[in-house]
């Protein structure tokens, strides 16, 4: 018996991996795991207790104790802790920077490892993350590597935050994103980097349906799947 179609998606914030994912996921009617959500999840969760992101045996703690669900609604991937909507307030520059931080231990990438592989059910998972095809689902029929230039992620994120209203500094989210890739690249364990088989697709000079386009053509390719343009 053949097992679930895995498609790990990885790279880097801002290539435009949940994009891509969401609707892929919409597309084969597979599970979506947005992994780097968990993390997310995981720093405001520490927070919200009250705990210190530097303190890793109650950051694992945390982690163990985790109630996350994810559902896919018209307007995108709404994250669930505990039965709470905290989409938005994990999608902040202060969370990302909290989930690089907490991911970064080797304990806590360990408790969550096994979670994430829970999300593997039929007909398959599409899988977005920084480790998803090299240590999460390093079997996966499909990895694809979405990256783009520090530069441009950093322009897509500041016009995202300008079209909801907020004031912006490009170098501060420039220097926020690179310190960030320093921490993912670098990282004792799981560090960010592509799986030897994976296919590596640059978004900077793409647009979304570009993306998706030349992501449809490899997935069609390495497993014969049927997937709407």
């Amino acid at each position: 018996m053949s097992e679930p179609i895995v498609i790990a998606v990885d790279g880097p914030g801002g290539a435009g991996k949940g994009e891509l994912t969401h609707r892929l996921a919409e597309a084969l009617d597979f599970d979506l795991l947005d992994s780097g959500a968990i993390y997310r999840v995981l720093g405001y969760a520490v927070r919200k207790a009250g705990l210190a992101l530097f303190d890793e045996d109650s950051v694992v703690q945390e982690a163990k104790l985790l109630n996350l669900s994810f559902e896919c609604m018209d307007d995108g991937v709404h994250v669930l802790l505990g039965g709470e909507d905290v989409s938005s307030q994990i999608r902040t520059e202060e969370a990302g920077n909290n989930a690089s931080k907490v991911a970064a231990y080797p304990s806590v990438r360990q408790a969550l490892l096994q979670r994430q592989r829970e999300f593997l059910r039929e007909p398959g998972l599409v899988a977005d993350g920084r480790d998803m095809g090299t240590v999460v689902f390093p079997r996966a029929q499909v990895k694809i590597f979405l990256d783009a230039s520090a530069e441009v992620r950093a322009k897509r994120r500041c016009l995202q935050l300008e079209a909801k209203g907020k004031t912006v500094n490009y170098e501060e989210v420039l220097k926020e994103i690179q310190e960030r890739d320093d921490r993912d690249r670098n990282r004792p364990v799981a560090p960010l980097k592509p799986a030897d088989d994976a296919f590596i697709l640059d978004s900077s000079d793409m647009n979304i349906e570009e993306v998706y386009k030349a992501a449809v053509d490899y997935i069609v390719k390495k497993t014969g799947l049927k997937i709407d343009l």
